[in-house]
């Protein structure tokens, strides 16, 4: 496979995530990341990561509201609930799993 077949093929896997991410209201970001080690967060710090390799000027938030569909405040607004105290204790038990996201 040559590589700009490669980068669409990763490019539309990318857009089926983040549309089902957005689709997943429902699931909070400290299950994401007790579950799988990352979050839209992560996912957004990646996105913004990719965009200045690019030479693309972008802040976080920017890239936030790629990821999430709407601003973060809107999110947390509509969808973010405060974390259980289990929730918690899962996260710090996993923190070792957590995705490394370069430059945070």
């Amino acid at each position: 496979m040559d590589n700009h077949t490669k980068e669409k093929i990763e490019a539309a896997a990318f857009r089926g995530l983040v549309e089902h991410l957005q689709k997943r209201s429902d699931v909070q970001n400290i299950d994401l990341m007790n579950l799988a080690g990352f979050c839209r967060n992560c996912l957004s710090k990646w996105y913004l990561a990719a965009a200045a390799d690019s030479g693309l000027d972008m802040d976080y938030d920017q890239a936030r509201t790629a990821v999430y569909g709407m601003t973060i405040e809107e999110w947390k607004r509509d969808y973010q609930h405060e974390a259980t105290p289990t929730q918690k204790q899962k996260f710090e038990e996993t923190k070792p799993l957590h995705a490394v996201i370069s430059g945070h």
